[in-house]
């Protein structure tokens, strides 16, 4: 599909120094689906039938889509050309006849809201979370949150208490996610900053266990959701 396409379903969402995200429409439409279905290749083909509900099926299809045409569109590559490979921890990257290529990006979703995380170079990771109410709220905050992150909730009733656990929340995925490292990092382990805590959009923040890259924090949620985008700072390794 031509990128520029009237009917495509993913456009600008924000900016952050050279990182674009993208917000992807995942709402149910059978034509777009059926052009994200011609997107993919024939590995992703097959993954995509093996999805039983349809709504994961179409979630799957239509980032995947998005994604290529992004990638394409930046690395200047035929669709054909354009693979993916997977790191150690499962988090994919991009190939362009095979070779590696220097692009970071990350993709989430959650109901009918998809992000793309397009960085020019380094590691990134983007989150998306729709606020919907949670009957094991008070586990999650016990199971992935540390002291100070629980005193802050714990201060809150209410939509506003719902409202700063997804935001802490999608922080944390994100950046688990820039790592690589899947399901086996603790993100209680670590602390959002203070400053985000306490109102502010971003922060430069270190994990505690891997003290080495320095990690720009920022909170893109809106209206709508929360989300959050981790990139690797640059020129602030130690």
């Amino acid at each position: 599909m031509d990128p520029s396409a009237p009917d495509r379903w993913w456009e600008p969402f924000t900016q952050i120094d050279g990182t674009r995200i993208i917000h992807v429409d995942l709402a149910p439409h059978a034509s777009r689906e059926a052009a994200g279905f011609e997107q993919l290749d024939t590995a992703e083909r097959s993954r995509s039938g093996r999805f039983q509900h349809a709504p994961a099926r179409r979630r799957f299809v239509l980032c995947r889509a998005a994604l290529r045409s992004l990638l394409c569109t930046h690395l200047n590559c035929d669709n054909a050309r354009l693979s993916f490979g997977a790191a150690d921890g499962g988090k994919p990257f991009a190939l362009v006849d095979g070779r590696p290529v220097e692009v970071g990006f990350n993709v989430s979703h959650s109901g009918r809201h998809g992000l793309i995380a397009l960085a020019p170079s380094g590691r990134v990771g983007v989150d998306v979370e729709e606020r919907v109410p949670r009957r094991d709220l008070s586990r999650l905050i016990a199971a992935t949150f540390g002291p100070d992150e629980r005193a802050d909730l714990a201060a809150l009733t209410g939509g506003d208490r719902v409202h700063l656990f997804f935001r802490l929340w999608t922080l944390k995925e994100a950046v688990a996610k820039a790592l690589g490292t899947g399901l086996s990092f603790d993100v209680s382990r670590f602390e959002i900053p203070a400053a985000i805590r306490s109102g502010a959009t971003g922060d430069l923040f270190r994990v505690p266990q891997v003290r080495d890259v320095q990690w720009q924090l920022t909170d893109i949620g809106d209206e709508q959701f929360a989300a959050a985008v981790a990139q690797e700072a640059v020129g602030t390794s130690a």
